[in-house]
């Protein structure tokens, strides 16, 4: 792995989720989680948005009609009927923290659904890129995050799940997920480990 071959994608970093006010963060057992979340993905972006590294933004933005969610079940119902992400709307908005970083994050729009890649223009870009080795952080673990990772291991990519920069419904889903499903089709690794193996490539 290294800078130039590697993309960080960064799921769901919406006001919706991580606003302490977030009509979402209700979906998480523990809101303090989405805290540490977002602390972490903010120290990871900062010891790497200067590098050769692409970081990519990938938010879900619906239409006020919810018509890309025809007839959504799950989480999907509960952002429909919640009026979350809706386009026009400040929970939709990217939050404020990312604004540190500038034009070092591309933005991906398109997003309706749990995998990112999905209606928009993701595989583009990061074939683009020649990228090798995905990165990949935000909410939910077991939905957008799981989803957007088998998307791109399908697409020959070498995924890793930062699962520190995760967060799922309870801490049972989210110890199950990196120890039992990310390892089938990728990995999880802390955004700490990933960073050495990042400087020690640079070395």
């Amino acid at each position: 792995m290294d800078y130039a071959s590697t993309a960080l994608i960064l799921v769901g970093y919406q006001n919706d989720y991580f606003a302490r006010d977030g009509i979402l963060r209700g979906v998480v057992e523990d809101p303090t989680g989405v805290d540490k979340v977002l602390e972490t993905t903010m120290r990871f972006i900062r010891a790497t948005y200067a590098s050769p590294m692409l970081i990519l933004s990938t938010p879900i933005i619906l239409s006020p009609d919810y018509r890309a969610l025809a007839s959504p079940v799950g989480i999907l119902n509960t952002i429909k009927e919640s009026g979350a992400f809706k386009a026009g709307s400040r929970g939709a908005e990217n939050i404020a923290e990312l604004d540190e970083f500038g034009e070092a994050i591309q933005y991906v729009t398109g997003k309706v659904g749990f995998n990112a890649f999905s209606n928009t223009t993701l595989g583009q870009v990061l074939a683009d890129r020649q990228i090798k080795d995905v990165l990949v952080a935000g909410m939910v673990t077991s939905l957008c995050i799981d989803s957007t990772g088998r998307a791109a291991y399908e697409r020959g990519y070498n995924v890793t799940i930062l699962s520190d920069c995760t967060s799922s419904r309870t801490k049972i889903e989210q110890d199950f997920f990196c120890t039992s499903v990310f390892p089938l089709y990728g990995r999880a690794a802390t955004a700490d480990e990933v960073l050495g193996e990042l400087v020690r490539s640079a070395a």
